[in-house]
């Protein structure tokens, strides 16, 4: 009766500190992805990435904070003062790695496909065949995943808008993903905590298509 009582009280002190650590995290995660939403400054979001990667390394277990320490690094290497992308890609990948040794999934392969594009756009000639083909291919790992991630189209959408159209991308080419990527993400029922940027972006290039 005693080991009974003794292995009861146990479970109920794993279980409440497995209770109180998950509220922890989850408090932390969207009081950051909040300031991540609304960052500006290269400095804000260098920040916010220390310490995604902190909460993750924290852990242990969960994919989510290293993901968005990747993103906030990505939306770094989207601004013009940016000049080194391949450093910048490089400080993505090693969020990305840590991220994808818990679990690789659609959202991470369109991580993968921001900071490959973002090497490619350094010398988009050369760079082509290279880290142009790792765009496009981490494009198709993730919808073979998820065929409905809103941001994998709009992201495709942005590929093809930003191809001269002898090569077979333009306006009308990326026109219907946008389309397609607003009507997912109009659909969405996104998990807590999950990723929903890009719906405001795909809206803004669709505009400039019509």
């Amino acid at each position: 009766m005693q080991k009974t009582l003794f292995a009861g009280a146990i479970a109920l002190l794993i279980s409440m500190t497995a209770g109180a650590q998950s509220a922890k995290y989850t408090e932390a995660m969207t009081k950051n992805i909040a300031l991540l939403d609304s960052a500006k400054s290269v400095d804000q979001l260098l920040s916010l990435a220390s310490t995604f990667d902190r909460i993750g390394d924290a852990e242990k277990t969960q994919w989510l904070p290293y993901y968005y320490a990747a993103l906030a690094q990505t939306w770094i290497g989207w601004m013009p003062a940016t000049t080194d992308k391949d450093a910048n890609a490089q400080k993505i990948n090693a969020y990305l790695a840590k991220a994808e040794a818990i679990e690789k999934n659609s959202e991470t392969y369109a991580i993968e496909n921001m900071a490959a594009t973002q090497q490619m756009l350094v010398d988009p000639q050369t760079r082509w065949s290279t880290n142009g083909k790792d765009a496009a291919a981490a494009l198709q790992k993730g919808l073979e995943l998820d065929p409905n991630n809103p941001r994998l189209y709009y992201l495709q959408a942005m590929s093809l808008f930003g191809t001269p159209t002898q090569y077979g991308g333009g306006k009308d080419k990326a026109k219907p993903l946008f389309e397609k990527s607003i009507a997912l993400y109009k659909s969405a029922q996104p998990n807590p905590l999950y990723p929903t940027w890009g719906e405001k972006q795909a809206e803004n290039m669709l505009a400039q298509c019509q």
